[in-house]
């Protein structure tokens, strides 16, 4: 785990709703698991509007990542302890 600057990751979306963050991690996931709003991945509690949708695609983390004052992005990232967090705890989504 650490700071999503240190990751290797690739935004997928900027600036965009929960609603339309949820839609694009549907549509880019293999595997999809619902989590409550504070759910922590890189150490920070996820923020949004119920459902929040946590995606896996090629053992990548899909998620809607929230900046203060920057807003809502759609990010892609390598994070092997994530994916299992989120495998053991997220609720799967079919």
């Amino acid at each position: 785990m650490g700071c999503l600057e240190n990751m290797n990751y690739e935004i997928l979306a900027k600036n965009c709703s929960f609603k339309e963050a949820r839609e694009i991690i549907r549509k880019n996931s293999t595997e999809k698991y619902e989590v409550p709003p504070g759910f922590k991945l890189l150490e920070k509690a996820l923020i949004g509007i119920p459902p929040l949708i946590v995606g896996v695609a090629n053992e990548k983390l899909v998620y809607a990542y929230t900046k203060p004052c920057h807003g809502t992005f759609v990010v892609v990232v390598e994070d092997p302890e994530g994916v299992d967090h989120v495998r053991r705890n997220g609720k799967p989504v079919f």
